[in-house]
């Protein structure tokens, strides 16, 4: 209610959306088990069909630990969209990278690198949305993403991301298009509207047009799958049409790699803790004159606790600028006090992990009462 009452008249009639889908959002979980736990040229080669990949991925995060065979699954999915016949507007595009390839790189954008950078002893939140948690052990069903766009957003979140990867997450790049249009709707306002980030598997340069199409403002590349040479290139397509590039990175060799070839922004993905992340990038050699946004991705554990919380302190204290989280903020299911918003808030929170564990939430013991008030505001 304080906060309701602190917001412009503008924004108070979108807010009780935001407060419905929290409460829808309890709803939508199961009670009995709510805590249970290319570059220009497209691929040609052979693929595995769709069941012989679909229970390769667990969380968003399996996305950047992938083998040869779920990529060749994408490539298959992007040929099929290439056969049937994408729309013009992203042939459009399409055609803008490719004339691109003949000219000198453009200077990337740095809008986004600049929203996930503040200063020291800060982190920025990264809140990934997707519409099913398949294996998670939480949740069964998430609530649409025109529900749940407000809540980032009102709750503090840097940016907002899409899983536009239908076998993983259960979204296309429709849903990114649904919630650009909702961040735009708060144009003007205090919160404004929040970047959108595509997160797919990108292995081709018609992916990047889609992205764009559909009004994002950046795209994940991960390193793993295409190597240095296609980052190089992919980043170069980005640019050509605006957008940003996020590559993952899943140990040090490939993090200098994705800064040798020009990425200004680096997530580390599918390494769990706080200190197995920062080895990551603890010892990159960035060139002089050249800024590197770090982001760590927070893994959802398997229990009730907030150790995700926990863990986004010890990264931010670590130096990370930004922790992406995406299915720890459903956990919680049917608690009404653990949803999105609420994790995102908490995670923002200049707590120290020691003076306010996650776990102590007694309201007994010392930083208890800093961490509840922190959450529940």
């Amino acid at each position: 209610l304080t906060y309701a009452l602190t917001m412009t008249p503008r924004r108070i009639h979108r807010f009780p959306t935001a407060i419905a889908a929290i409460a829808l959002l309890t709803l939508a979980a199961d009670p009995s088990s709510a805590f249970a736990p290319g570059a220009n040229k497209s691929p040609i080669q052979s693929l595995p069909s769709r069941s012989q990949t679909a229970n390769t991925f667990t969380t968003s995060t399996s996305l950047n630990a992938l083998g040869v065979f779920v990529r060749k699954a994408k490539e298959a999915d992007v040929r099929k969209y290439c056969q049937d016949g994408p729309p013009e507007s992203v042939l459009s595009l399409l055609q803008k990278i490719k004339d691109s390839s003949e000219k000198e790189a453009e200077e990337p954008s740095t809008e986004l690198q600049s929203l996930l950078t503040k200063r020291k002893g800060t982190i920025t939140i990264i809140a990934e949305y997707k519409r099913k948690l398949e294996g998670s052990g939480f949740i069964k069903d998430v609530l649409d993403p025109i529900l749940l766009s407000p809540v980032f957003r009102e709750f503090g979140a840097a940016a907002v991301a899409v899983l536009a990867d239908e076998r993983t997450g259960g979204c296309t790049y429709d849903d990114i298009a649904v919630v650009v249009e909702e961040q735009e709707e708060a144009r003007g306002d205090v919160p404004g509207p929040l970047p959108v980030i595509s997160s797919d598997l990108i292995v081709d340069e018609i992916q990047i047009a889609q992205a764009a199409d559909a009004g994002a403002k950046a795209v994940t590349v991960t390193y793993g799958v295409v190597g240095e040479e296609k980052v190089k290139q992919f980043i170069k397509d980005a640019a050509s049409l605006g957008l940003e590039v996020i590559v993952n990175v899943g140990t040090a060799e490939e993090a200098q790699g994705a800064v040798n070839a020009g990425a200004s922004i680096i997530s580390v993905t599918g390494v769990d803790g706080a200190d197995g992340k920062f080895a990551v990038i603890e010892s990159l050699s960035i060139p002089e004159g050249r800024n590197v946004c770090t982001i760590a991705n927070i893994l959802a554990k398997d229990n009730k606790a907030l150790e995700e919380v926990e863990e986004a302190w010890m990264c931010r204290d670590l130096g990370f600028n930004c922790v992406w989280v995406s299915d720890a903020l459903y956990k919680a299911g049917n608690d009404p006090v653990e949803h999105p918003g609420a994790i995102i808030n908490s995670m923002k929170a200049k707590s120290s992990v020691k003076y306010a564990s996650p776990k102590a939430r007694s309201g007994k013991g010392e930083g208890a009462r800093e961490y509840l008030g922190d959450i529940l505001m």
